[in-house]
């Protein structure tokens, strides 16, 4: 199996995940759904719960992973489907960790983790399907900490957005096909964020 990346963004409740899902379970292989989401309080317990209720377990392995998604994506077996959901808060996972040892994370550090990221998709053997938040379209943040967090996903998207073989934005719960490597719809090349 070929390597394929593919990055599904929208906003909240757009119907990302939804679409994320029934676009892996309708490739056939080993499903792997790889969690970003840890567990701060019982209403995202109960979110965590409904979402794994609604993976069927015979089809899905669940792996559980707040930071070191490139080590799991590399210790998948080849033509697994990946699920990785979402990017949005492995970014929120990596800020709070170097919050916690009081270190300002920077753009340079999560380009370089989102271009490694997007390097080991290109080694790993299977399908990698990344979900995201669309964050940029909303009203400015009143707080440089929630700019930077935001700036942070945006820089995150494009790298992955980049590098990727389709980009879906997701609205309402309809797909919109903004890339497909294979089409020949999109003639301007994507560029890779400075």
């Amino acid at each position: 199996m070929k390597s394929k990346l593919i990055l599904i963004t929208g906003g909240a409740r757009s119907g990302k995940s939804d679409y994320a899902q029934a676009r892996a379970e309708s490739i056939s292989g080993k499903h792997c759904f790889l969690a970003t989401c840890p567990v701060i309080d019982s209403e995202m317990d109960a979110r965590i719960a409904r979402h794994k209720a609604d993976r069927d377990q015979a089809i899905w392995q669940t792996i559980e992973e707040e930071l070191d998604l490139v080590g799991v994506i590399r210790s998948l077996k080849s033509d697994t489907i990946c699920l990785l959901d979402c990017v949005t808060l492995w970014v929120n996972n990596l800020t709070y960790q170097a919050e916690r040892a009081n270190i300002k994370f920077s753009e340079d550090e999560m380009t370089a983790k989102a271009v490694e990221l997007t390097q080991q998709a290109k080694e790993f053997q299977g399908t990698l399907i990344c979900v995201t938040n669309e964050v940029g379209m909303g009203v400015v943040p009143d707080n440089a900490s929630a700019r930077h967090y935001r700036d942070l996903v945006g820089r995150t998207n494009r790298i992955i957005a980049a590098a990727a073989d389709e980009v879906i934005l997701v609205s309402c719960g309809l797909p919109l096909f903004l890339k497909n490597n294979s089409d020949l719809y999109n003639p301007l090349p994507v560029r890779e964020p400075i």
